[in-house]
């Protein structure tokens, strides 16, 4: 294991030898880069499951579909031109819990074939909630070690429920902290057809954990009653801008630049970005699993992250989820734009 002055020179040694404007295929890396996980500064952590998802399949294959397109993304950036060069590296993908995946997954519809009928296979669900569990652990044990290290993590799903292990890890390092919410779902349903670790259940859990003191949920479009209630039960702690609110509001002269100050000022001074793709327009990610009409264009998105900069705010952490590889490389070359965009936003945000 290398110390910290070791890793600062191999990192400028790579520096110095690699040509951003080459070919990415030359390397393994993601985006094309030469480096480590030990000598980057943000570290991406896949994690190829999806369980519990309710419709549309695929997102366990969600990593290796950002990996591959990955090559393809330019590394300049006007926002952060240098950004690359603090080394980002995406750790192997674990085909352990891919395997497992595949497994539970088949348990998994066999589960909800009777929760359909109105019976509950309790002997299913607990194993399904265990497996759960599992690979939530998993993602708390890993980044916690990656935060000890002093690294940026960014979660790869997979589904939206992977993150929650991480939210769990931040909670020891930071005494209070925002999330960043960009979904078409709310994500609020306590225990999701029966199952605790449900993807549409990462914010019921989420809120569990003291530390998160605000959640900002924006684009939402597609949510259920008992969210709705939830909502209105924790207002202090929960601040819900639908993509029909914040577009009424352009569409009644209020400028978006306006809007998302009203958004931003209800973030504290550390937030989470947690970032489900199909918060954004649906052919830009046509083959998620949950799609629904309306959403935000990734330039709309782009502008709200440099105002989020503008305000002095630090990105902590984030996660992108709900990419699935579908039949072409769309949603991937999205995904792994995405995902740039992302690291370079949360290294300009630390900055001294």
């Amino acid at each position: 294991m290398k110390n910290n002055l070791e890793q600062k020179k191999t990192l400028e040694e790579k520096i110095k030898k690699f040509n951003p404007s080459g070919s990415g295929a030359i390397y393994d890396g993601i985006f094309g880069l030469p480096f480590e996980v030990e000598e980057s500064k943000i570290v991406l952590v896949p994690v190829p499951w999806e369980v519990t998802v309710s419709y549309g399949e695929g997102t366990a294959h969600g990593p290796k579909a950002i990996l591959n397109a990955s090559k393809q993304v330019d590394l300049y950036d006007p926002i952060n031109p240098n950004g690359w060069k603090e080394g980002i590296a995406m750790k192997e993908i674990p085909l352990n819990i891919l395997k497992k995946n595949k497994e539970v997954r088949k348990k998994t519809l066999k589960y909800f074939k009777k929760y359909e009928e109105g019976k509950i296979d309790k002997k299913l669900q607990i194993e399904i909630n265990k497996e759960c569990f599992s690979v939530k652990n998993y993602v708390k044990e890993i980044t916690e070690k990656l935060i000890n290290e002093d690294k940026i993590v960014g979660i790869i799903g997979g589904d939206h429920s992977v993150p929650l292990g991480y939210l769990e890890s931040l909670a020891n390092k930071y005494e209070s902290f925002g999330i960043l919410h960009i979904d078409a779902h709310a994500d609020l349903r306590d225990a999701y057809e029966g199952l605790e670790y449900s993807h549409a259940s990462i914010f019921f859990n989420a809120l569990k954990i003291k530390n998160i003191t605000k959640l900002v949920q924006i684009g939402v479009r597609d949510f259920c009653e008992e969210e709705f209630n939830l909502i209105q039960k924790e207002k202090n702690r929960i601040s819900l801008f639908t993509d029909y609110e914040i577009k009424k509001a352009i569409f009644e002269g209020k400028t978006l630049k306006e809007k998302y100050s009203e958004i931003i000022s209800c973030l504290p001074n550390d937030v989470y970005v947690s970032f489900d793709i199909d918060g954004l327009i649906p052919y830009l990610s046509p083959n998620t699993g949950t799609p629904v009409i309306g959403g935000f264009t990734v330039e709309e998105l782009v502008f709200l992250f440099e105002e989020i900069l503008s305000s002095g705010r630090k990105i902590i952490g984030f996660d992108l989820s709900e990419v699935s590889q579908g039949k072409g490389d769309w949603d991937g070359n999205v995904g792994a734009r995405l995902v740039y965009k992302l690291c370079l936003f949360a290294l300009k945000s630390q900055e001294k």
